[in-house]
């Protein structure tokens, strides 16, 4: 009985399909086809040096139609019902006019690098839509829970006609910071009666978090989800106190200068509350596009986003170095045998690769 691995003799893997002349690529996209784009952000993820030189290529021409889209990030607890918010909100959007594109990252394994792309599944009515586009992406061994391609793929959205881009993200830990280098708004989904989540939210969470949103608040879970609310309420004016020549500042986000990230509660199965959730994202984006702020935001995202290609860059030198990858080989006995320190060994990779003065 032949395994699953098993070749039938003389066969010969279909060719991959021929690549459209890169400008005859880009205007698809930029016309909005699908198939296109899917094959651009194919291309964006692949770690072959011939595709990273196209893929850059590519960018290169598809920049002048980026930066248009209002780019949302979604985090938050497992089983918080991120998937079930961005089936019921992004089919709202639609029915609004809004193109939608969802950047759904799933955990991959360590093991493997196989990952679940199960969120096409729960969002049936949006994966249907013409007017929506899915993408899950494996997080493969990314930190934070982000795809390695996530701010490509989004910017190729942007580039599609896609109005409102939202990143999902695996959950919280150290996605939430990752997520907020590649969006303008940070949404923190989390859920009451499910005993001491709330009090296990980081810090970090709530002083990064743009807006936070308490899920499930229907039924019999209503009242303790406007009692978790009130209870974040209360952190967040803890953790963002007005400025000392602020006398007297109102609660509404971003009255005088001053974004307090308001507590919404809503039910995204019933679509209770979805209403002023937009309302409040909009308000937010109103706010940053008043006195440069969007600008400065996205300007030190960019920044910020050079440097990591800078650091995965002499990783990839790191790593295709021959005298360094030979060194490392060496160290990691001495590393795991208590012979030799951590730094050390890095040093001594650096000095292979000629890194160290």
């Amino acid at each position: 009985m032949s395994g699953p691995s098993s070749i039938a003799p003389g066969f010969v893997p279909p060719p991959r399909p021929p690549r459209l002349p890169l400008e005859q690529w880009v205007e698809r996209v930029r016309a909005g086809d699908r198939n296109a784009l899917s094959r651009a952000i194919t291309l964006m993820e692949s770690t072959r040096p011939a595709d990273r030189i196209e893929a850059q290529r590519f960018l290169d021409r598809i920049m002048p139609d980026t930066g248009r889209a209002y780019r949302i990030g979604l985090t938050g607890t497992p089983g918080a019902g991120k998937s079930t918010l961005i089936e019921s909100w992004g089919q709202m959007l639609i029915n609004r006019g809004h193109k939608v594109a969802v950047l759904a990252v799933d955990p991959s394994s360590w093991r493997s690098g196989g990952s679940l792309l199960g969120d096409k599944t729960r969002m049936p009515g949006l994966a249907a839509s013409p007017h929506a586009y899915i993408r899950p992406s494996p997080s493969a061994r990314t930190l934070g829970g982000v795809g390695a391609k996530t701010r490509e793929t989004l910017l190729l959205c942007e580039a599609a006609g896609f109005d409102v881009v939202v990143v999902e993200t695996v959950g919280v830990g150290q996605s939430e910071a990752v997520v907020a280098e590649l969006t303008d708004t940070l949404v923190v989904l989390l859920i009451a009666g499910a005993g001491d989540s709330l009090q296990g939210i980081k810090r970090g969470v709530l002083e990064l978090a743009d807006v936070l949103v308490i899920n499930k608040a229907d039924g019999d879970n209503l009242s303790r989800a406007r009692q978790a609310a009130a209870q974040l309420r209360a952190a967040v004016k803890l953790l963002h106190p007005p400025p000392a020549d602020a006398d007297n500042i109102s609660d509404r986000p971003g009255a005088d200068g001053v974004w307090l990230p308001p507590v919404l509660t809503l039910s995204a199965a019933t679509g209770t509350g979805l209403d002023e959730f937009w309302a409040t994202l909009q308000h937010h984006r109103h706010y940053l596009n008043q006195q440069g702020r969007l600008e400065k935001l996205r300007a030190g995202q960019a920044v910020r986003w050079m440097w990591s290609m800078v650091r995965e860059g002499l990783n990839q030198y790191l790593q295709n170095h021959p005298r360094a990858r030979q060194v490392a080989h060496q160290v990691e006995v001495e590393v795991e045998q208590g012979r030799l320190t951590p730094n050390a060994a890095a040093t001594a990779i650096l000095a292979a690769a000629g890194l160290t003065p």
